[in-house]
């Protein structure tokens, strides 16, 4: 099965691209998930300051700028995976280093 790994932060503490490099938590987290051969892919993204919303109103498109979601987490990045089951994913998630400071969301991916 695929899923779709949602990894939410407090951005305002997130570590830069650099930290990242260098942590071996990190590291070992995709070398991990390489071992495993899960990974189908993944990206971190840019801040929510970035984002643009869009909505589909009475056949009117409103833009907006920043997230839809006023909250303190967000989605700062996805990892696709490919896993046998439910079980092996909820492991995978476990080892990422973002679940002890924000959390991962697991979504299943329609097939």
């Amino acid at each position: 099965m695929k899923y779709v790994l949602l990894i939410c932060d407090d951005e305002t503490t997130s570590p830069t691209m650099e930290e990242i490099a260098a942590d071996p938590a990190y590291r070992a987290f995709e070398d991990e998930v390489q071992r495993r051969g899960a990974s189908l892919g993944g990206a971190r993204l840019r801040p929510v300051a970035d984002a643009t919303t869009v909505r589909n109103r009475d056949g009117e498109t409103l833009v907006s700028d920043g997230p839809f979601a006023e909250t303190k987490d967000f989605i700062g990045g996805i990892d696709i995976i490919d896993c046998a089951d439910l079980d092996d994913a909820i492991a995978i998630a476990a080892r990422h280093p973002y679940a002890s400071r924000g959390c991962i969301e697991i979504r299943p991916v329609w097939e």
